[in-house]
């Protein structure tokens, strides 16, 4: 089974500025993730005979071209059944069809829905022989953000961990290139955020207690294109620190245990 990559200009605070999307599959293909209906799209749909549409998680940068997809092609819509309605409002299409986690959509030859929350509450991924479409859990580079109210850091390393013991051939994320590494990847990324956990608790520990005092000391960068994320990052591991009892957190300080 094929996957196709469509960089997908867009409006995103990604540093590529653009968003992949994918065509999974040779025949009876599904679209992934369309931000935009492009004439790149467009063709790359209709030369694997695209019947079908769906999304990772329902963020702009992800769904803003589903309406036009449906409409050009009168794809099929599929949604995650506990958020159709979601999908209806923010895509403003009501989807064909529903599935659950675990699911294997009939399209393309078969395609495995995979619970990734994290990154946004709904983030599923679509597995395929050929590997993983994931769209926000993973990126070859950086990282990615997981930000308070709608992120959960627990939720996020639980999938990281999911997807490496999975071991799929490769990632194919919504931002930067393909993966073809993908333990080493989750591996990175997991690494990456147990080692900003322990400085936000340091931090803490050494008397900081608001996002902000707490961002000022757990962050040894310039942040302040990214000063907005980067605080909702410092509440998404304060939340985490707190349910495992390692922090006390009341949703504006931060104390010790």
């Amino acid at each position: 089974m094929s996957i196709r990559r469509v960089p997908v200009p867009f409006s995103t605070r990604a540093p590529t500025g653009e968003t992949a999307a994918y065509v999974v599959g040779d025949s009876d293909a599904l679209v992934v993730d369309p931000a935009a209906w492009t004439d790149d799209l467009a063709t790359a749909a209709r030369d694997a005979d695209a019947s079908h549409v769906a999304i990772t998680h329902h963020h702009p940068d992800h769904i803003d071209g589903v309406a036009d997809a449906v409409a050009a092609l009168g794809l099929t819509v599929w949604a995650r059944a506990t958020s159709a309605a979601e999908f209806a409002s923010t895509t403003g299409v009501a989807p064909d069809r529903t599935f659950r986690p675990g699911d294997t959509i009939p399209v393309a030859g078969g395609v495995e829905t995979i619970d990734t929350p994290g990154h946004a509450p709904e983030h599923l991924a679509f597995s395929t022989p050929a590997g993983l479409v994931c769209g926000d859990l993973a990126v070859a580079e950086g990282s990615v953000v997981v930000g308070a109210p709608d992120g959960d850091m627990r939720a996020y390393l639980s999938s990281l961990r999911r997807v490496h013991a999975r071991n799929p051939a490769r990632l194919y994320p919504g931002h930067g290139p393909v993966i073809d590494d993908p333990r080493a990847v989750c591996r990175r990324l997991i690494r990456h955020r147990l080692d900003r956990e322990r400085r936000v608790a340091d931090a803490v520990a050494g008397g900081a207690s608001t996002p902000d005092q707490i961002l000022d000391v757990a962050y040894d960068k310039d942040i302040s294109a990214v000063r907005d994320l980067a605080r909702a990052t410092v509440v998404a591991h304060l939340e985490k620190l707190a349910v495992e009892g390692r922090v006390r957190w009341d949703g504006t300080t931060a104390r010790p245990p």
